[in-house]
């Protein structure tokens, strides 16, 4: 099965413009990015994709794998759609471009339906809330399933709401989706479901439409870069970790 890691990357943003580009440790965030991506065997091949040229240029400064895209793309799985339509694969797997510590092992969880499966479409990971602020955190998608993991819903709201009993793991969404050809297709040509344009989660145009999103738990808490404050945390984490040896000086600060 020929795989393909694709990280969509846009420079506007209405909380922290420009953050691809922003310096962690000496490289831009889209950098290290990358770097956990080509770590994923799987892969056959890694590509950046961005409508911005300063995004561009950096990459092929850096040696990074990139391909230009529309800038008329609503969401990163639009613009992955593209990338499919010009590079053939099986499978397409979706890393943010905001999350630099994301871990090889749970991009890799995404896969692994796929070669169970085979009739399977959509993929997308979960973890269970650890921080009890989460949930009612708007800006945090919770995942619903059913006993096989496959997905019912996704909602910026406390759900399921705990009338009946109090025994339960709340899960969260973890953007990294793998997705076929097929269903990349349906997406690009399909409106805005009702329900999505609401929540304004993506995913949610494959779950109206009855597609079956198969969700796998992983053990991962990984910090998505949304504001300047993530990105202190980021660096401090990366310093911590003994990753801050991207330029000669080898700090991170």
């Amino acid at each position: 099965m020929k795989i393909i890691g694709v990280i969509p990357a846009r420079f506007k943003s209405s909380r922290f413009e420009g953050k691809p580009l922003a310096d962690i440790c000496g490289k831009p965030m889209i950098w290290w990015v990358y770097q956990q991506a080509i770590k994923v065997k799987e892969f056959e091949s890694v590509y950046v994709a961005t409508d911005d040229e300063r995004i561009k240029y950096t990459c092929e400064e850096l040696g990074v794998n990139v391909f230009m895209t529309s800038d008329e793309h609503k969401t990163g799985t639009d613009r992955i759609g593209e990338v499919a339509r010009k590079i053939k694969a099986d499978l397409y797997v979706n890393i943010q471009g905001d999350e630099p510590l994301i871990e090889p092992e749970t991009i890799v969880e995404s896969i692994k339906p796929f070669y169970i499966n085979n009739k399977l479409q959509v993929s997308n990971l979960m973890t269970v809330i650890k921080n009890p602020i989460d949930v009612v955190n708007f800006t945090v998608p919770k995942v619903i399933t059913n006993k096989d993991g496959i997905g019912i819903y996704l909602t910026r709201s406390a759900a399921p709401y705990p009338k009946g009993s109090i025994e339960y793991s709340y899960y969260k969404q973890v953007c990294v989706y793998g997705f076929t050809p097929e269903a990349l297709e349906f997406f690009c040509n399909s409106p805005r479901g009702k329900v999505e344009s609401i929540e304004d989660i993506e995913i949610l145009r494959f779950i109206e439409n009855g597609y079956k999103v198969q969700f796998i738990e992983v053990d991962s808490d990984t910090v998505a870069v949304d504001t300047p404050n993530d990105l202190i945390k980021v660096k401090k984490i990366m310093k911590e970790i003994g990753r801050g040896d991207a330029n000669e000086q080898n700090i991170c600060t």
